[in-house]
């Protein structure tokens, strides 16, 4: 017989407000993946497979504790995911220096108990931005702060960067880092202006990309990713384009704050950010996309931009450029 798998939760970073309390990850068997830097291009293949190969731990429940000890319980769905919508009061009063909530998953049967061993703690954390914010910050990932090729030919160019290189070879896009710290601080030279990151990427790449995060020093945020769709999926597909959902719904959670969306050129981010700015004329404070160099999609969104007059629009070669319109703005230092 096959030794069963020890467990785990994954959870993923969240944000909600001072009286939303959001959470989300999945209960999943423990593929012993670790992103260690040097790896070689094998383990680095194998890690990539062994988290898009997941195996989920559906309709299992779970429970998640607070700092002052309160608990609460729910089940995963038939992927394993997890989701906590609560409404609770005053939950500013558990955050850290840096607005986020820390709270402890773990698993709530005595079944699945058996195959956890001493683990069965597993560390979140929600944001709840500042009131002393001055603006977020809703940035996609591929090719807009890490080299991925989506509109490379037949998308070679992601397989090879996603399957081949480790987090660790993997460069984030010149200057996005100092842009993305220099927003951060804001003009009050204060650490606040909340940074939300979104890609079409599937949840499990979630490790990947927050390795590659940390290595490079960028601003903490929630990472808010896809779940990843096989040719076998009945349930529903959703209506609306992901990366467009997620940036509705931080409008909603945060009526209060004004955003800046920073996309490329290569894939929908013109069309999705133009459209948001129509829906929401007075949230968007700038679009910056960074140009992927292809002719083509470059001529149609130049041809968007020079009609588009509802908010500052940029197509940039690089972060410089974005880094001077945004002094010019008033956005930063």
């Amino acid at each position: 017989m096959f030794k069963k798998k020890t467990l785990r939760i994954n959870t993923y970073l969240g944000y909600g407000t001072s009286t939303n309390f959001h959470a989300k990850g999945r209960a999943l068997e423990d593929e012993n993946v670790s992103f260690d830097p040097h790896q070689n291009t094998f383990k680095t293949l194998r890690n990539i497979y062994k988290q898009l190969e997941s195996d989920e731990i559906p309709n299992t429940d779970i429970e998640l504790k607070l700092s002052n000890g309160k608990k609460f319980e729910t089940t995963t769905d038939h992927e394993g995911y997890y989701h906590f919508n609560l409404t609770i009061q005053d939950l500013d009063t558990h955050t850290n220096s840096q607005g986020w909530v820390p709270y402890i998953i773990s698993y709530k049967t005595n079944t699945v108990n058996k195959q956890i061993n001493d683990q069965n703690i597993f560390s979140g954390e929600m944001l709840i931005p500042s009131p002393d914010a001055e603006y977020a910050i809703i940035s996609d990932i591929d090719d807009t702060i890490l080299h991925t090729g989506v509109a490379s030919l037949l998308k070679w160019r992601v397989v090879v960067n996603t399957f081949f290189k480790n987090f660790d070879k993997r460069l984030p896009i010149e200057g996005t880092v100092h842009f993305y710290k220099k927003l951060r601080l804001g003009t009050r030279n204060n650490p606040v202006n909340p940074f939300f990151y979104v890609s079409n990427s599937p949840w499990n790449l979630y490790d990947y990309l927050s390795a590659f995060f940390d290595k490079h020093y960028f601003p903490k945020g929630p990472i808010l990713l896809r779940d990843l769709r096989t040719p076998f999926d009945k349930t529903p597909k959703p209506t609306t384009p992901h990366k467009q959902s997620e940036i509705i719904n931080l409008l909603t959670m945060y009526p209060y704050l004004k955003f800046i969306l920073i996309g490329d050129s290569g894939e929908k981010d013109a069309y999705i950010y133009t459209e948001i700015a129509k829906k929401y004329p007075n949230r968007i404070l700038a679009i910056y996309l960074r140009n992927v160099k292809h002719r083509q999609k470059e001529k149609r969104i130049q041809k968007l931009i020079s009609s588009f007059t509802i908010t500052p629009i940029l197509l940039v070669q690089n972060s410089e450029e974005a880094i001077k319109h945004a002094q010019e703005s008033g956005f930063i230092n």
